[in-house]
């Protein structure tokens, strides 16, 4: 009900996207406001003016040049409007001056996303992890909140009650603060120790920009029946579903909140214990909008996140999606060309999932040995050890004393079970005659 409240009321909201394309950027985009315009939607704002401006730098002042900052005073006059949105992060200082100049509420762009992880917050560990993102972005800010104070009790005997209460205010947002973290440490541990209780089970997580199709491809692959939207954010909680890979058998497939272009750094902070799975997982599927005309500055966005987060080296496999709205061949074999080891896939028609499957069960297989392991029949070690760590397949009698199983053993799991004096392990041999385990 709440946050049905707040979207009624911030669909009323005219508002005027504004972005300056500095030299350092990649203005190669049809659409330079293509991606605030979304956000602004999701956030459910009536959109009525655009403007954009190219610098070499920002003004210190104000962002925009002085030429430009007026020019947008009279768009707002002209349109009525009751925000204006930057697709760019402002300085408390620029923001403040902004909305002297305009007489309307001014956010940047890490100020709209932090407002759309609020609204679609819904388990009691996400927002705890944006309650903690929006304080540590307005701590700094929080001076500009108390201005009108200061103004109105200037005066003999009257001086200072708007710092005072800044100072009240300071203290008891950094004491918040401090409460979040701890609490969300707390989360990150039982997280941790959840995520390494499923040692003896391949993981495998989805990543990728917001609104590739994450959620959908996990529909398709598990019959997981999540929440799939076409919008910017629609899953911000982690969930993990059991996937039946063919010629390898059961693994775990989590979906991961969606990363984007100069992602917050606040909210990967704030939300560590959700990327856990990503981090843990013994495989990244990192997917892809095929159909979205930045689908590369997209790519090159999640794996600047990836870094961020550390998990940048983990082995991945690149899906493409959404090939069923390709228009021309031609842009998907540029992207093959681009991207030679990539997979293309449609998760709303389900085209190229029988090879993604067979492409994860070759990835994984590489961290795997299959062996064959004897023992004696009495040997209860080395059979807890095997069904703890390892798959075991199949297994052959020699005789009353003597077993043979074949198993499918992570290698890093191999050595404490070779140095057992009383087991032989040596590669499986596919041609031996084995009897199927019940």
């Amino acid at each position: 009900m709440h946050e049905r409240q707040r979207r009624e009321s911030l669909v009323q909201e005219r508002a005027i996207l504004v972005r300056v394309l500095l030299a350092t950027e990649n203005t190669s985009e049809e659409d330079p406001l293509e991606e605030l315009a979304g956000l602004a939607t999701t956030a459910g704002v009536c959109i009525v003016g655009r403007l954009c401006q190219k610098r070499d730098a920002p003004d210190a002042r104000t962002y925009l040049g002085r030429g430009k900052a007026e020019e947008l005073r009279d768009l707002v006059q002209k349109s009525k409007a009751d925000v204006v949105l930057f697709d760019n992060d402002l300085s408390p200082a620029q923001t403040r001056n902004l909305e002297k100049l305009l007489h309307v509420k001014v956010l940047d762009r890490t100020e709209l996303i932090l407002d759309i992880f609020a609204t679609r917050a819904r388990t009691h560990e996400a927002q705890l992890a944006v309650e903690l993102a929006q304080l540590e972005y307005s701590l700094p800010r929080l001076k500009r909140m108390w201005t009108h104070l200061s103004r109105q009790t200037m005066g003999v005997g009257m001086r200072g009650p708007g710092e005072k209460q800044l100072e009240v205010d300071r203290r008891l947002v950094e004491k918040r603060i401090h409460d979040l973290r701890q609490e969300l440490r707390q989360i990150e541990k039982r997280k941790e120790r959840m995520v390494a209780s499923r040692r003896g089970t391949r993981t495998v997580s989805l990543v990728g920009y917001t609104n590739a199709g994450k959620s959908t491809l996990m529909n398709a692959l598990t019959d997981a029946g999540v929440e799939a939207a076409d919008r910017l954010f629609a899953t911000l909680e982690t969930r993990t579903r059991r996937w039946q890979l063919p010629s390898w058998g059961p693994v775990l497939l989590s979906d991961t909140v969606g990363f984007i272009r100069n992602l917050p750094h606040h909210l990967i902070t704030s939300f560590k214990a959700t990327l856990e799975e990503a981090r843990q997982a013994d495989l990244l599927l990192h997917v892809a909008d095929a159909s979205n005309p930045q689908v590369t500055e997209q790519i090159s966005a999640v794996y600047r996140v990836l870094e961020e987060i550390g998990i940048d080296t983990k082995e991945t496999l690149l899906v493409l999606n959404k090939i069923d709205r390709l228009n021309s061949p031609v842009v998907l074999d540029s992207l093959l060309r681009r991207y030679p080891l990539a997979i293309p896939v449609s998760a709303r028609t389900g085209q190229g999932l029988d090879r993604l499957a067979h492409r994860v069960s070759e990835a994984l297989s590489r961290s795997f040995c299959d062996i064959d392991v004897e023992m004696g029949v009495d040997n209860g070690w080395a059979m807890a050890y095997l069904a703890v760590h390892g798959e075991v397949l199949s297994r052959r009698f020699h005789d009353d004393q003597r077993v043979t199983y074949h198993c499918r053993l992570p290698i890093e799991f191999l050595g404490a079970l070779a140095r057992h004096p009383q087991v032989v392990v040596r590669p499986h041999e596919s041609s031996a005659a084995v009897e199927e385990v019940a």
